[in-house]
């Protein structure tokens, strides 16, 4: 067995393997030899620090959507205090890059359809957002009903997230704005 610190780093590795094998091949061509490769280990060494590729693509999504305190949490980053900020973040170009992790958030997304613990784990993650959305619609509209800002929060991540994924085909420069514009439009309606 390898010392905790060693097998640490490795597993680190083999989870950033992982991560690009994933944004290069889409999840369906995302093998343990693949992942060895990128890692630059054999895939005994993969196996021995993650197991199989089962366990290695749930930890692979933790990864992806743990919070600084390593659970599974929302998505806004920390500091969020306001729906202003959120929708900054949102609809932002961060966010709605398509890059590596835009990529890899797709393909645990196509998994977790036939992997309940890959659902799991998107569920945790997205229920957390649209909470946290709740709350910071409630703080900015107090009058409004419970349930109305919870449809808006829905609503709020159904926009960022739609305009994500239409990013990776849409090249429409205005639809991160008529996004936020729409989420905007149903916030104004509380």
């Amino acid at each position: 067995m390898a010392r905790p610190s060693v097998a640490a780093e490795r597993r680190e590795q083999i989870i950033e393997a992982t991560m690009n094998t994933i944004a290069e091949h889409g999840i369906h061509g995302t093998t343990l030899d693949r992942i060895a490769d990128a890692a630059g280990m054999s895939r005994g060494h993969v196996r021995h620090f993650v197991g199989n590729r089962d366990r290695l693509l749930h930890d692979t999504a933790v990864a992806v959507f743990a919070d600084q305190s390593g659970e599974v949490g929302s998505i806004l980053p920390t500091g969020i205090d306001g729906i202003e900020a959120a929708l900054d973040y949102l609809f932002g170009p961060v966010f709605n890059a398509p890059d590596r992790e835009n990529a890899v958030v797709l393909g645990l997304v196509e998994l977790s359809r036939v992997t309940p613990e890959i659902a799991e784990v998107l569920t945790t993650a997205y229920t957390a957002t649209r909470l946290q959305l709740a709350e910071l619609v409630a703080a900015a509209h107090p009058h409004a009903d419970e349930d109305a800002c919870v449809t808006a929060a829905y609503g709020v991540l159904t926009c960022a997230l739609g305009s994500v994924f239409l990013g990776d085909f849409d090249d429409d420069p205005s639809r991160m704005t008529r996004s936020r514009a729409a989420a905007e439009a149903l916030l104004a309606s509380l």
